[in-house]
């Protein structure tokens, strides 16, 4: 079932973003975080859905419907394979997909699958099919369980091939889709800041130096998201070959943003606030985990790789 918050958003239009690298990336990416600071768990299905949407436009997939929840599940793992079987015209999904956010609210998603053993293919799904099947849940952080993450198995469920094998990855949406991630990180981290920002009223020096620092690395992420849409929509095909290395510029910078909020909006206020305000202690969880879909170091040393070619 579509939670409710996602639910009021996909009813007034709130999801009907513009498609990255159009003219509006801008106010895309603003939306995002917008939608992600009042709720992370929401924003982050949001941009799992908005991503499927401009996934879909760029491949040119099936549409998404009114009253459809879309979800994107490309995580890969040794231990738990699917694959797609041609049947007819069309493909069947056999096996096990792992870390499907959305896995029992999502009507639809669109998934990877092997198409062979060094293939791999993009799906679209309808999950409300009756061999789709979410596995018992694993998760065990109240940080982002509202998302539903979890298993989900394929016994011989219809699927519609979107685009051809590999070109998900190979586009630069993809790498546009990476900064919207981002968008939601910053949205998340001004949650988190909100009670700092109210608790710096008066002239306590310490909270208001933690406030200054907050303040600049949250200035800092918003400046560079704004750049990267300017640059998006200048360069949509990526024809100067820079995509990714604006998307990890951006993520870097907003999950530095991130730590420092997380970091000092604590150390500034104590425990008071994560023991007793129930919405910050929540935002505070969520985001926390969220920001872990950064491949940290791994991140920055891909993001050193192609700056150094630079």
């Amino acid at each position: 079932m579509i939670p409710a918050q996602l639910a009021r958003w996909l009813a007034a239009g709130d999801l009907n973003l513009p498609l990255p690298g159009r003219g509006d990336t801008a106010r895309r990416w603003r939306r995002l975080a917008e939608l992600t600071e009042l709720d992370v768990v929401a924003g982050r299905l949001a941009e799992a859905h908005c991503d499927a949407a401009a996934i879909l436009a760029d491949l040119d997939g099936p549409p998404v419907r009114a009253g459809e929840l879309w979800g994107v599940w490309a995580a890969e793992s040794r231990d738990a394979v699917l694959r797609a079987q041609p049947v007819g015209d069309g493909f069947a999904l056999h096996g096990t997909k792992v870390w499907c956010s959305g896995a029992g609210l999502c009507t639809h998603a669109l998934v990877t699958a092997r198409v062979d053993d060094d293939t791999r293919a993009l799906f679209a799904v309808d999950l409300r099919h009756h061999r789709v099947r979410p596995l018992p849940s694993s998760w065990r952080n109240a940080g982002m369980a509202g998302t539903d993450t979890r298993s989900v198995q394929f016994s011989g469920v219809p699927a519609i091939v979107v685009g051809e094998p590999g070109e998900y990855l190979r586009r630069p949406g993809f790498w546009h889709g990476a900064i919207g991630v981002a968008a939601c990180w910053l949205g998340g981290a001004k949650a988190v800041a909100a009670p700092l920002y109210s608790a710096a009223t008066g002239e306590e020096p310490h909270t208001l130096a933690h406030l200054g620092a907050v303040d600049a690395a949250l200035t800092a992420a918003s400046a560079t998201l704004a750049q990267a849409a300017v640059e998006v929509d200048a360069d949509p095909d990526d024809k100067n070959n820079t995509a990714e290395l604006t998307a990890r510029r951006c993520r870097a910078v907003v999950e530095t943003a991130v730590e420092e909020v997380l970091t000092r909006t604590g150390r500034a206020l104590g425990p008071a606030p994560l023991s007793q305000d129930a919405t910050h202690a929540r935002h505070v969880a969520d985001l926390t985990v969220y920001v872990r879909q950064s491949h940290a170091e791994r991140d920055l040393e891909a993001l050193g790789r192609l700056a150094g070619k630079r």
